[in-house]
């Protein structure tokens, strides 16, 4: 990593940042696909996230809540790049996080809801299948111990307000992600493997669209050949050197 402000990051103006879960693993928040990731070492972890089972399997269900209770995710704070970020956005540079963790560190760092895009929902909230009632998760997992939690309102099923597999993202949230990614000059991508579709497509969006893309990540992705810059290093360390450049006059 250069020790100078490089050329990409002179005279930013707006940024859009990409963030997975890299980001969060600082904050004790382990992650699902990394060598020590949760369904690197269980694999059929990963059924209790996925759409069609969740619905047709009580005991997925089941499982789900129990990866939930107690999770690290209720507990973690805002680490040094989360930080970063929020003071980024304070310094006057135009920033959105598009991000594809469901953790709410960004918010609780300091950053204004409307700005952080969450590409596969929240765990915070939980939302019922049929009626679409939603409430908060921390109620729901209280009920969560020893069995199922129902819908208070309908008695159907509730899932966290996220994205399993075999869902598709919100078309909404998906296309305003696009647009801020077109229309920004600088795209960085932090702490994620870029290897979920669609979100890590938006890398190319944005290459297509001028912007200049910047990698921050512990592994190889598949987008590091479009990248103006690939930084393998600790994001709690790069991100905020990062910040510092480009809010160096």
């Amino acid at each position: 990593m250069t020790i100078t402000t490089p050329a990409w990051a002179r005279d930013v103006t707006r940024v859009a940042v990409l963030t997975g879960a890299g980001i969060s693993t600082a904050s004790g928040i382990p992650d699902y696909r990394g060598p020590d990731g949760v369904w690197t070492r269980d694999p059929g972890a990963a059924e209790a996230f996925t759409y069609d089972r969740f619905l047709a399997d009580a005991s997925v269900r089941a499982r789900f809540w129990r990866t939930y209770h107690g999770h690290p995710a209720w507990d973690a704070r805002p680490n040094a790049a989360h930080e970063a970020l929020a003071r980024l956005d304070r310094a006057g540079i135009a920033v959105r996080v598009l991000t594809q963790n469901i953790d709410g560190l960004h918010q609780l760092a300091g950053l204004a809801p409307r700005k952080v895009l969450e590409l596969h929902g929240t765990m915070r909230t939980t939302r019922c299948v049929g009626c679409r009632a939603r409430t908060p998760t921390e109620e729901v997992a209280a009920r969560a111990t020893a069995t199922e939690p129902r819908c208070p309102t309908c008695g159907g099923i509730l899932k966290l307000d996220t994205i399993l597999f075999g869902e598709n993202l919100d078309g909404q949230v998906l296309a305003q992600a696009a647009s801020i990614a077109k229309a920004s000059p600088l795209f960085l991508a932090v702490g994620s493997s870029l290897l979920v579709e669609p979100a890590a497509s938006l890398c190319r969006v944005a290459v297509e669209h001028g912007a200049r893309l910047v990698i921050v990540n512990r592994d190889a992705t598949p987008y590091d050949d479009l990248a103006t810059e690939v930084i393998r290093a600790d994001v709690t360390e790069v991100v905020p050197t990062i910040v510092g450049w480009l809010t160096t006059p």
